[in-house]
């Protein structure tokens, strides 16, 4: 299927693919390696469209209204479910995470997902965390950067280098813990400092906690509605492997990319 611009209006076409599509259905070859794991997504946008003509079909999509009352959203969401359900059998899933959102298309995937689930599915949100708790990785970051070596042998940074750099990161998160939270997503997004900072995302209660402590060598989907620059799935993984490492996960986007690699966060 297709979707193309006609007049301003966005035009669903669900039994042909146009080379006037600006977003098509991603078929058999939307599995990449991303996130260290498996990631799948249902459609992705064609290389000529604009940014303006992206933003644009996402504010439709996510915040058009009630998805109840718009069947071309809802066949659109439901047609890269059932593309998923071909690809990875969403009969072997015991577990569903996803993001807090503003919009509803995470929970209309989410009761369509149960279609196909066992009974025993169960689902969990991350919401998103207190600014005051948003926090810095200082020993991935000292690791990987600030501890390195030239050819030569010798170090690459002065302790006085170093010491200014965290001295600019507690800066950093001082500013951080006096900001709302969407206004820290959008000062941070493009940091280099960013895939360091840390609890974006928690719980949304604690036996939601408890639950993914205890669940163990189970099949795991996240899914998530738009992923462009991967940060919030980064988060969701980020907040799972904090308490374990046993489960099979697989993660969904309903738009994504297929140059999405996790070495690019």
């Amino acid at each position: 299927m297709g979707i193309t611009l006609v007049d301003g209006r966005f035009v669903f076409d669900f039994a042909h693919d146009g080379e006037n599509d600006i977003i098509t259905l991603t078929g058999e070859g939307y599995e990449i390696r991303a996130f260290g794991k498996c990631f799948y997504y249902g459609y992705e946008f064609s290389d000529d469209v604009t940014g303006s003509v992206r933003s644009n079909f996402i504010r439709y999509l996510k915040f058009t209204g009630d998805l109840r009352h718009n069947p071309n959203l809802t066949d659109f969401i439901k047609y890269a479910v059932d593309n998923l359900h071909k690809k990875i059998n969403l009969y072997n899933y015991d577990l569903v995470v996803m993001p807090e959102s503003s919009s509803d298309v995470n929970d209309y995937m989410m009761r369509y997902i149960y279609r196909f689930a066992q009974p025993n599915l169960q689902e969990m949100q991350l919401v998103k965390n207190l600014p005051q708790n948003i926090d810095f990785d200082y020993v991935a970051y000292e690791r990987q950067y600030l501890d390195k070596k030239l050819e030569n042998g010798r170090p690459r940074y002065t302790e006085k280098q170093k010491e200014d750099v965290k001295k600019s990161i507690s800066d950093m998160l001082d500013d951080i813990h006096r900001k709302d939270y969407f206004t820290i997503a959008k000062d941070v997004k493009k940091s280099r400092f960013r895939p360091y900072i840390t609890r974006f995302l928690t719980f949304q209660s604690k036996a939601d906690e408890d639950l993914c402590m205890m669940i163990r060598n189970q099949n795991v989907l996240i899914i998530d509605d738009v992923t462009t620059s991967g940060t919030t799935l980064n988060e969701i993984l980020r907040a799972l492997r904090i308490l374990n490492e046993d489960n099979n996960i697989t993660i969904f986007s309903l738009i994504g990319r297929k140059d999405l690699m996790a070495d690019s966060f």
